[in-house]
């Protein structure tokens, strides 16, 4: 983005007299003091800290001018500050006003589970025939969606923006800001069922993406998901489906699996084999969603065939890593559910060695009051023919490690939440350089430090 303070004094409603500076040019926005680009536009929120007590830093860092609440005394008159009712809602409406401005394509992702890789597949398909801004990482919510839209470069012509949520109304405010041309939404659920109470509520809470689409604009969704069917039907604008289900538009013929990716074959496309560098067949279903996407704005087969080969996917979802000895580990410590990680435990099952598969899971967090069964259920997924040796970390996880404490005796190894270096320690006393690992847990948990330890 480039914007003088001019323009945007009059897109966001600023209160005060901006004349001095209205020729100040902004390029990016930030809400961290620390970590900003020269030029920014600061915009301090409130948390568990006041963001306007950073306002002063912002500037020492390079700041060009800051958001400031009318309701704050201001106290430094010679610096450029835009006076806004609240500034969380301006940078929203700053949002909207930009995204208006550069009029890309619009494609808004949201699920239980694979909304991230999934808009990366979405990101790497567009790449090839047009300019494409995604999320970065995890920027999902109300405030990291209108960061997205402002970090757009003015050639933008396609935006993809990952929606997350964990209470009714969220998914229809981001969907209102962005007003999407397309909305995909991946699968229903567990996710957030401390919230929501059912998977019933959770797909209603999902469909909440359609209230801004526009009304020639058109809803993917996973067909084998009867929740979301249903609900598709009752919409007034056009809907496609995807799945593995012969009844959707789009669905996979067949499906091979290799050590570290899939190859599957499509429908719509008999001929072309495509292939992900990814492992776990629920990722077919994220690339039949992407593909769906890729479709209907007519990219070419091939190029999609090429994206899809080596997709720019956002570290630590479902990612192959060369650990300190020399093992391979599957990280995915960024989002964590039963359904997650029953697939996840599945595919890293087929997964070849010639030494140990060792399984490493943490809390999976936002589950309710049942929480704990939830997390004995997994024991399921566990056969000691599969999986050598089973780490566990956190207070929900010692119902698991209970489970399977009579099959895996002293191969199955439990620890609190915040004894993650001891686990660490063990783990790197057992890893060989022909082992497996893989590494689940909600975000919560922070397993990206014993990640760290493995491979530093």
């Amino acid at each position: 983005m480039k914007m003088k303070l001019a323009e945007i004094a009059k897109a966001i409603n600023v209160k005060n007299d901006i004349t001095a500076w209205q020729d100040v040019e902004v390029s990016s926005v930030a809400f961290d003091s620390r970590a900003l680009d020269g030029g920014a536009l600061f915009v301090p929120l409130s948390g568990q800290q006041d963001g306007h007590e950073f306002v002063a830093s912002a500037f020492e860092h390079g700041a060009a001018a800051s958001l400031w609440a009318s309701d704050h005394e201001i106290i430094n008159q010679n610096q450029p500050l835009l006076v806004v009712d609240d500034p969380l809602t301006a940078l929203q409406e700053l949002g909207r006003y930009y995204l208006h401005k550069i009029n890309p394509i619009v494609v808004a992702v949201t699920g239980s589970n694979g909304k991230t890789t999934t808009k990366d597949m979405i990101a790497s398909i567009l790449s090839t025939q047009m300019n494409v801004t995604k999320t970065f990482e995890n920027f999902n919510n109300h405030i990291g969606v209108p960061v997205t839209l402002l970090n757009m470069e003015s050639n933008t012509e396609a935006v993809v923006v990952e929606m997350g949520m964990d209470h009714f109304g969220e998914l229809d405010d981001l969907s209102q800001l962005v007003t999407p041309d397309f909305a995909v939404i991946t699968m229903i659920g567990e996710a957030h069922i401390e919230f929501f109470g059912s998977r019933d509520k959770i797909a209603d809470a999902k469909m909440e993406i359609v209230n801004g689409l526009k009304e020639d604009g058109t809803l993917i969704f996973n067909g084998d998901e009867p929740l979301l069917t249903e609900r598709a039907e009752k919409i007034e604008q056009e809907s496609i489906d995807f799945g593995r289900q012969l009844n959707n538009n789009l669905y996979a013929t067949s499906v091979t699996t290799t050590a570290y990716s899939l190859e599957f074959v499509v429908n719509e496309w008999p001929e072309v084999t495509f292939q992900v560098p990814m492992i776990g067949e629920y990722n077919v279903t994220n690339a039949l969603a992407a593909l769906s996407v890729g479709k209907l704005l007519r990219v070419p087969v091939k190029q999609m065939k090429a994206a899809l080969s080596s997709p720019d996917i956002t570290r630590n979802r479902t990612e192959w890593i060369n650990g300190r000895a020399g093992e391979k580990i599957l990280s995915d410590v960024y989002n964590s559910n039963p359904t997650a990680v029953k697939e996840v435990l599945n595919a890293f099952s087929q997964a070849e060695t010639n030494g140990k598969r060792i399984v490493v899971l943490g809390d999976m967090l936002e589950l309710g009051e049942n929480s704990n069964e939830f997390h004995r259920e997994l024991a399921s997924s566990f056969d000691t023919s599969k999986f050598d040796e089973v780490f566990l970390l956190g207070h929900h996880m010692k119902a698991l490690y209970d489970a399977l404490e009579d099959s895996y005796h002293e191969h199955v190894h439990y620890f609190e939440a915040d004894d993650k270096s001891s686990m660490t320690a063990e783990l790197i006393s057992l890893v060989t350089k022909d082992d497996l690992v893989a590494i689940k847990a909600s975000h919560g948990l922070h397993l990206e430090t014993v990640l760290d330890g493995l491979t530093r």
